[in-house]
Order: structure tokens, then C-alpha cells, then sequence
């Protein structure tokens, strides 16, 4: 199954890294222009390779990418190495501590079609396009994505806990996350690392853009070169590996807004939910979440002027005409998007992952305020995604409904970079080979 590889790290010198707050970057995804802009001030910042400005962003990545190396601003550790890193984090609302613990690896890029590494979401072409070129242009991973691997046994953490009482960076990120990096440079321990992925399918959870764009590239130049032989590094792509047994891996809801929509009636609207909904009125609005957690097919309705708690009428979701299997139309977001986007608000199901009249929001407060102000015409509020169910729908070979997970913290860019550059890439863990 996954094949997983150690690698030598490009790093910024030891310097540089007593302040890694200040070189390191949300990813491509999540960054803000306000963020980004800020971030730019500092010449070695991270998003200076993720996030490239300019009209020609890869060529100016690449740019960056070798001064960075011929000045010293960056270094390659001497010895292959499994990366662990630990992120320390609390929920809104809540004083409970949580640690992700994973390890940053190589990771062969195989094919969807090989059910290897499984995707849970579709990609958006341009995205992986400009991907794409950066990864041509620098030949260095600049951030890892995100998988999970299933260990019931949980016979790495050992590895990792012993790692981490030597952390290499320790600092808060731009989330107020506590992120750690350790280092496992013992052939035989990363042994255990490689064994244990073996036999695995890995779940992408984050990152399918960064992703696609390796496997893209894998494909191109495989077709180029005629004495491509499978060890080189562009067959490579790197990840943050997680266990999907472990309680603090958390995925957070992603609400949907509604504006602009054409005819927008609320009272239309809610007489058409009425055929399939079970409502309740919600005098406090911000209490919303607090009313719908745990129920299954539980949603909220916000407007301007009124908050909705709406549950599924029994055995709806099992009459949904769409040609999905059972484990797929059960899903909360499948009767969200099939029964009040496209049933009650009128925009086909083929039309919504391109439409200009839904957005999406994380943060339930922003919701309610953009709602109040009129910003947007409603929200759509809906419970977190289990890992359970992102499983089943992996294992079944379909996807979900865009934007339904968030998996959270964010990995932050900048801890390291992984080469897949002739001479930089080593397809081995033996430092003699």
C-alpha cells in the first residue's frame, strides 16, 4: 500500500529559527490578503515560496528558493529523518487541552485509481494549476498536506512522545496554536514508521490542490523521461501524517451563506421547507449551535429578523433522487444540499460547487453578523463532519459535498521543505547511500 520515504529537510539556519513566528505562514488556502500583505514585509518568510507575488509567482519563487540556499538562509539537515510534529490547541468556548500528534514524511504520489491515497473532496483546476508550477519551478514541496493513517494500537505515538521531549521549534502560530517539531533520525525507528504505512490506505484530509499538483507533475515528467525508473524525487510528494483513532483530530463545521440569489423570498423558502423540515423557532439566535449539537439532520436557518432550528422529517434523506449509494445520501451535507439548496433555494445540485450565490463560512459569529448587517441574505448553519463518516464515504469511492470538512489546526508552512530536486532528493534511508 502507502510508501513512505525520510527525507533531509531544508530548514532555516539556526538564527532565523529563534523567532519562527515571524518566517512562518498559514497555508495558500486559509492566508488573508491582509495576512498575506503583512507577511511580505519580512524578506524570509515562508510565504515568499508558498504564496508567491509578482506577475511571474514561480519564477520568483524559484528566484527566492536559490538565493535563500546560496546565502545560507536555509540549510539541508545532513542525516534522512521522519519529522514529528505535535499541535497544542483549544476549542472556542471550551478550556479543554487537545495535542495532534503526526509525523512529516515523503509519500509516494500515486493515482486515485490505485485506492492508495483516497480523496474525500474534487479539485478546482486552476488551483492545481498554479500549484503546479510552483512545485516545476522550485522543485520543493513548500508545506506538507494533510493524511490519516487507521492504528487502533497507536504503536508510533511511543516513537513520537520520546521525539518531542527534544523539540526543535516550539512556538505559537498565527491560530494561537502551540506547534512543535521533533526529529527521528534512527534508522531503526523509522523502520517501525515505513512498516506501519505498508499496509495502509491513506485518507487525504487536507490539501487535495497541493496534492493533485504532484500527481500531475509525477505524470508529466514520467512521460518525458525515458529512463524514468519510479525512485526519483518527482514521484514524491510530502505529508503530515495523522492517526484517524486519536480523539484530539477534530473537524470543524463549514456553514453555507446564501447572497445575491435572484427572487430570494424567505417566506417562499421556508413554506417549501416545511414539506420535508421539522422547525422550531430559536428566540436566542446565538444559541443555535448549542440546540442542533448531536442531532443528526439537525440545521439552522438565519436571517435577518429570525433564527430556525430545522430536523428532518423520518426517512427523507432515503427518497433523495440523486444516484448516490445509501452512505453517501444519509449524510447531513447531502440532505443540506439536496432538500434546502437545491429543493428549496432552486439551484441544482450540477450547479452548486460553481454557483456565485453560495459561500462558505466557518465561524458561526461572522454568520449571524453578516446576516444582521444584510451582507448576506441567509445562512445556513450545520453540525461537524465525523471522522467516521469521512471514512465511509472514502472507502466507498465517492466524495463529499464541497467544503464539508475542516480539520483543524491548519499546518503551518515554513517548519520545513522537502527537495525533490536531482541531488537534494534521496531515495533511501541510509545517509552512506
Amino acid at each position: 500500500m502507502a510508501e513512505i520515504l525520510p527525507f533531509r529537510a531544508w530548514r532555516y539556519n539556526q538564527q532565523l529559527s529563534t523567532d519562527m513566528e515571524a518566517i512562518t505562514s498559514p497555508l495558500f488556502d486559509v492566508v488573508s490578503e491582509r495576512q498575506r500583505e503583512n507577511l511580505y514585509k519580512n524578506p524570509h518568510n515562508s510565504i515568499h515560496l508558498s504564496v508567491p507575488k509578482g506577475p511571474e509567482p514561480a519564477r520568483n519563487a524559484r528566484q527566492k528558493l536559490e538565493d535563500w540556499k546560496n546565502n545560507g538562509v536555509i540549510l539541508q539537515d545532513p542525516l534522512p529523518a521522519i519529522y514529528v510534529y505535535y499541535q497544542q490547541f483549544n476549542l472556542p468556548g471550551s478550556d479543554q487541552l487537545f495535542t495532534r500528534k503526526g509525523f512529516i514524511c515523503n509519500i509516494r504520489a500515486y493515482d486515485w485509481s490505485e485506492n492508495v491515497i483516497l480523496r474525500h473532496e474534487n479539485t478546482i483546476p486552476t488551483a492545481v494549476s498554479d500549484r503546479i508550477d510552483i512545485l516545476r519551478s522550485t522543485q520543493l514541496n513548500v508545506s506538507p498536506t494533510h493524511g490519516l493513517y487507521t492504528d487502533p494500537e497507536f504503536e508510533l505515538e511511543g516513537y513520537m512522545d520520546e521525539a518531542m521531549q527534544f523539540p526543535v521549534y516550539d512556538n505559537e502560530d498565527y491560530q494561537g496554536v502551540r506547534d512543535m517539531l521533533g526529529i527521528i533520525q534512527d534508522r531503526r525507528v523509522i523502520g517501525k514508521f515505513i512498516d506501519m504505512l505498508r499496509d495502509k490506505q491513506v485518507i487525504l484530509a487536507d490539501g487535495h490542490h497541493r496534492y493533485e499538483g504532484s500527481l500531475t507533475y509525477r505524470k508529466k515528467m514520467t512521460r518525458q523521461n525515458p529512463r524514468h525508473h519510479g525512485n526519483e524525487g518527482y514521484n514524491y510528494h510530502l505529508m503530515f501524517l495523522t492517526n484517524t483513532e486519536a480523539h484530539d483530530l477534530r473537524i470543524l463545521p463549514t456553514h453555507r451563506v446564501v447572497k445575491g440569489l435572484p427572487g430570494f423570498s424567505k417566506e417562499q423558502i421556508i413554506e417549501t421547507l416545511h414539506e420535508d423540515f421539522i422547525f422550531k423557532p430559536v428566540e436566542e439566535a446565538h444559541m443555535l449551535p448549542d440546540i442542533m449539537a448531536g442531532k443528526d439532520y439537525a440545521f439552522g436557518l438565519l436571517f435577518q429578523d429570525e433564527a430556525w432550528k430545522l430536523r428532518l422529517k423520518p426517512d427523507k434523506w432515503q427518497v433523495i433522487p440523486w444516484k448516490f449509494p445509501d452512505s453517501i445520501k444519509k449524510l447531513d451535507l447531502t440532505v443540506l444540499h439536496y432538500y434546502i439548496i437545491e429543493k428549496a433555494l432552486g439551484i441544482a445540485g450540477k450547479d452548486q460547487r460553481r454557483s456565485e450565490y453560495i459561500a462558505f463560512d466557518r465561524s458561526f459569529p461572522d454568520c449571524l453578523t453578516k446576516v444582521i448587517r444584510e451582507e448576506i441574505q441567509m445562512a445556513i448553519i450545520t453540525n461537524e463532519v465525523t471522522m467516521n463518516e469521512v471514512k465511509e464515504v472514502c472507502y466507498s469511492g465517492f466524495t463529499l459535498p464541497q467544503k464539508s470538512t475542516y480539520f483543524y489546526p491548519k499546518v503551518i508552512c515554513g517548519y520545513l521543505f522537502s527537495s525533490i530536486k536531482d541531488g537534494e532528493f534521496q531515495h533511501t534511508a541510509d545517509p552512506c547511500v
